[in-house]
């Protein structure tokens, strides 16, 4: 007879590894890159689920945000040092590999901050992975 994997249970909140911050669906965070020399991922929290027995199995639910870098058509000298594209590239990933809460800006939203940290990003397009295009395809520079 199967074994039966025990169900997985939706949460509400996750705090993450190593520090006091709570994160949600909605959140945008930093993902830890396997190799250690890279920056780390940008991505947005889209569910987060406990699994196992004791539900100690937490895994995310992301929607990946991409570099000019890390597209088809490369990095373009209008592209912003910290812009990033949201992508129709989704993924589940172990929750030990959040290294942080970040912050995903509108352009305007993000032209606006008396300062921009670290974790301030902004993003102005949609990437579709599969074929490299951007939603919408060109914008005012």
């Amino acid at each position: 007879m199967a074994k039966l994997r025990p169900p997985k249970r939706i949460l509400e909140s996750y705090t993450i590894k190593g520090s006091d911050k709570l994160i949600k669906a909605g959140d945008c965070v930093l993902m830890r890159a396997s190799d250690a020399s890279k920056a780390p991922y940008v991505a947005r929290i889209e569910a987060i689920e406990a699994a196992g027995s004791r539900g100690t199995n937490v895994r995310v639910r992301v929607r990946w945000y991409y570099r000019p870098e890390e597209s088809i058509g490369g990095r373009r000298p209008f592209h912003g040092t910290k812009e990033v594209f949201l992508s129709d590239h989704y993924d589940v990933q172990s929750a030990d590999t959040i290294e942080g809460k970040c912050n995903v800006h509108s352009f305007r939203s993000y032209t606006k901050l008396d300062s921009v940290n670290a974790e301030d990003f902004f993003c102005r397009f949609e990437y579709k992975s599969a074929t490299g295009s951007f939603v919408p395809d060109r914008i005012a520079v």
